[in-house]
């Protein structure tokens, strides 16, 4: 016991030297969310979207009657400037909510812009290793050729989660999300340059909006796996709800811990979606506590108007996007509901059940707290495929897969009637679903029927 215990001592004290130099190099940092009560003088104008949202954003707003307002200007630069001249990095911002996030090394210095005119009240939203202390990595560029046996299924493993809301059917119909812009936003996309399921994917581009010099393709897989819900293309393999969709890949998450300023990014990438003119949402992301920070939201606050990514969803519906949210998995756990973004209003949130159409013990619940129902729908999420970062088929569970799923498919109904708004679109899908006349907490309206709904509106 003795021998061991100095074994064990020498052991610690050479990883104690080997890594105390990082342990020493390492910065703390604090990020501060900024709430303004305006956004500076602005030098743009209504009359010339051109000038901050792209032909594709104009060409939406135009095609499905959405008006251009100044919640689509950017904050004033002079604005932004004058707070980096008080040795302020800017992080990140939201032009819809009007907010801030700055970092600093130094907490004190918040202090010295407390008192500006145009700052109602400032928030922490991040609190450990300074954003310059990033973990770059090396992508590999070589090609993961898929050693799953070939099914003689043309959608392959993934028939069950398709076949069950008549998903084929549509695409039968010529519906298979051509021409449609699906934004994914999620924690990492690692691999999907490498995957020969992805290899005939329409991209229109990635964005990491945390560490935006970071490399892409290399941290987190769980992007990976929504998006072949989605864009897979390996008949026989596997096939997603929306192959011939094009597609924008937005990393939004610090994997380094669960903090507020998550939030920030994640509004961030909604707003660069809009920017874009990108019709559908999908995000299986979902927000409820943080490290270190006690019951930073209640239930109380599931009313769509309170947690900023609810609030930042419910402007991205005003803007015309269909945003499709994951409930949550949560279903057993101490919180039990929804997670937000999942609460706000007019998107469409998607929970989780088994093949044999019973809910997922995982999967959360509503009502909201103003007695709207949620989840709206629920798709396969026990036992679903994906695939996973090395290429390979997986079974998995989540209502992050079952919400890609909905997403997909949602975007294919849309092509076919592209002169519908995102809140028709969804009215429909939620008239096609198995319990429409009776929803309840668990299910919502129950399981869509894509082909209904797509009948629904030819009427």
């Amino acid at each position: 016991m003795i021998r061991f215990k100095k074994l064990l001592q020498g052991v610690l004290f050479f990883i104690l030297l080997f890594f105390a130099p990082h342990f020493a190099g390492a910065k703390k940092s604090f990020c501060f969310r900024l709430y303004l009560n305006n956004k500076g003088i602005s030098p743009y104008k209504i009359t010339e979207p051109e000038k901050f949202l792209s032909p594709a954003a104009i060409e939406r707003r135009f095609l499905r009657e959405i008006s251009i307002d100044e919640s689509d200007f950017p904050i004033s630069e002079k604005l932004i400037d004058e707070i980096k001249n008080l040795d302020f990095a800017p992080v990140t911002q939201s032009k819809w909510l009007k907010t801030l996030v700055i970092e600093t090394s130094d907490s004190s210095k918040i202090d010295e812009i407390k008192g500006f005119t145009y700052i109602d009240s400032v928030k922490c939203v991040w609190n450990g290793e300074g954003r310059t202390d990033t973990y770059p990595c090396n992508e590999d560029t070589s090609r993961f050729v898929s050693q799953n046996i070939k099914l003689e299924l043309e959608y392959g493993y993934a028939d069950n989660q398709i076949r069950m809301l008549n998903g084929i059917a549509l695409h039968e119909r010529g519906f298979n999300g051509k021409n449609m812009r699906i934004a994914v936003i999620d924690a990492g996309f690692m691999n999907v340059n490498r995957i020969d399921a992805f290899s005939g994917i329409s991209l229109l581009g990635v964005r990491n909006m945390t560490f935006p010099n970071h490399s892409f393709y290399c941290e987190d897989e769980h992007g990976t796996k929504v998006l072949s819900c989605m864009a897979a293309n390996l008949p026989g393999i596997m096939t997603g709800t929306a192959p011939q969709a094009e597609y924008l890949l937005i990393k939004s998450e610090d994997t380094r811990g669960e903090f507020p300023v998550e939030e920030d990014f994640w509004v961030a990438a909604v707003e660069f979606a809009d920017s874009v003119g990108i019709d559908v949402i999908s995000s299986s992301l979902g927000y409820y506590k943080f490290d270190n920070i006690p019951a930073y939201y209640s239930h109380a606050d599931i009313d769509g108007k309170t947690a900023l990514t609810s609030k930042a969803a419910e402007i991205a519906s005003q803007k015309g996007i269909l945003l499709v949210s994951s409930a949550g998995n949560e279903g057993n756990s101490g919180w039990g509901k929804i997670t937000f973004p999942a609460d706000a209003e007019n998107i469409l949130t998607v929970g989780s059940i088994t093949i044999d159409k019973q809910k997922s013990s995982f999967s959360s619940v509503g009502l909201t707290a103003d007695f709207r129902i949620k989840p709206d729908i629920v798709a396969l999420g026990s036992n679903c495929c994906v695939i996973s970062s090395a290429g390979q088929i997986q079974t998995i569970n989540g209502t992050s897969f079952s919400a890609p799923i909905v997403a997909g498919l949602a975007a294919c109904l849309w092509q076919g009637f592209p002169l519908l708004k995102n809140t028709e679109i969804i009215q429909l899908i939620r008239k096609s679903s198995s319990q429409y006349q009776r929803p309840d907490v668990q299910l919502g309206y129950g399981i869509p029927d894509f082909m209904k709904a797509c009948n629904l509106a030819n009427k």
